[in-house]
């Protein structure tokens, strides 16, 4: 049972979830970086590993998302990001596990390698990959997608919002913080005071909070805007958090009534650097030196900003004598195997670029190998 049924068992019969995770994911002690200034602990959170095809933290997301589509009786879900998109693949590949077809709508980005091989694996799993100029195209796109299938008298799509951060796919971090806390409570970390991690479609970050603060932990999170300010806004966070609360206290009355206000959903912006998907020196440098010392591979989009911006606060002995967590949401299981022998020009033509033009210019030595 998840920690979080545990706490809260009416919930479990009105949820359903599917049991694509490997969970509890484990937690990690990170080396001694901070000499004379160092936090009382420093800890890792393995999300990476949350996965046995595809780790990150999509994985608990898409465990109540594609568990909801089948109890509908639909064949198809359908969802949007960048073309890089994380949450496109892992969609893509557990859609596929449990019998969906998986159409994604995917908008331009910064190249990368971790976007050419996302793609192809996308690809590989059978995802219908649509290339969108503008957010307009994109919207008209997944508009036009869910009235055919309802004019056409077929099955409509379900539609997965990018992230999978909405209400039903932030109960996947609720309960992540409530496995924390039996984690703490088995003695294999102590109480964090802060817990880092990235910011993009909020979902995330915002899960957490409110599953922290249910669970009663004094743990404050640390969310990392990795996207710009437009997509990723404090007033859209404290909707996904109030609307969450919502349908946890609709769906069992024990749950607490909790609330948050505009404070609590600060984020860091210290790494963003020129915009979203654009790899900062910062990040990679961090990201490098977890790599090496530690053997933990982070994206340069992502989590290596969100470390880059925790290793900055260790430089600056912020966080001296403090228990900090860094929750790391990126997937480390290797595709290679997947997209292995698949050909680019199999790819829809809006596709090719990321294969024919050059990445960006700190992701040369890759990042994330």
């Amino acid at each position: 049972m998840l920690p979080l049924f545990a706490r809260y068992p009416a919930l479990e019969g009105q949820l359903p979830r599917l049991r694509l995770g490997c969970l509890p994911t484990p937690v990690g002690r990170l080396p001694d970086w901070g000499g004379d200034a160092a936090p009382a602990s420093l800890h890792l959170k393995r999300d990476d590993l949350s996965g046995t095809v595809y780790g990150g933290n999509k994985v608990r997301k898409l465990e109540f998302l594609l568990a909801a589509a089948l109890a509908r009786g639909v064949q198809e879900v359908l969802t949007v990001g960048f073309a890089g998109s994380n949450h496109s693949l892992a969609t893509a590949l557990y859609a596929r596990q449990v019998g969906l077809h998986c159409a994604a709508l995917l908008l331009p980005q910064a190249n990368a390698h971790y976007v050419r091989r996302n793609l192809l694996a996308s690809h590989r799993c059978g995802a219908e990959l649509h290339a969108c100029r503008t957010e307009l195209g994109l919207l008209l796109a997944a508009g036009l997608r869910l009235v055919r299938g309802r004019l056409g008298g077929g099955s409509t799509p379900v539609y997965v919002p990018a992230g999978g951060s909405c209400p039903l796919g932030m109960v996947g971090y609720v309960n992540a913080a409530f496995e924390l806390q039996e984690q703490i409570q088995a003695g294999a970390l102590p109480e964090p005071d802060l817990v880092y991690v990235a910011l993009g479609s909020m979902g995330t970050a915002a899960g957490l909070m409110l599953g922290l603060r249910a669970a009663g932990l004094k743990s404050r999170v640390v969310p990392v805007r990795v996207i710009g300010k437009r997509l990723a806004r404090p007033a859209g966070m404290l909707r996904l958090l109030r609307r969450t609360v919502a349908l946890l206290c609709r769906l069992d009355p024990a749950f607490p009534r909790l609330e948050f206000t505009a404070a609590d959903v600060a984020s860091r912006d210290d790494c963003l650097g020129s915009g979203y998907a654009r790899f900062t020196p910062a990040g990679v440098q961090a990201a490098e030196r977890l790599r090496r010392e530690a053997g933990i591979v982070l994206n340069g989009a992502y989590t290596a900003k969100a470390f880059a911006v925790l290793f900055g606060d260790l430089q600056r002995q912020c966080l001296r004598g403090q228990h900090v967590l860094f929750w790391n949401t990126y997937n480390s299981r290797d595709l290679s195997g997947i997209t292995a022998g698949v050909d680019y020009h199999d790819l829809p033509c809006g596709f090719h670029r990321y294969f024919e033009e050059d990445v960006q210019p700190l992701d040369r030595d890759g990042c994330e190998r």
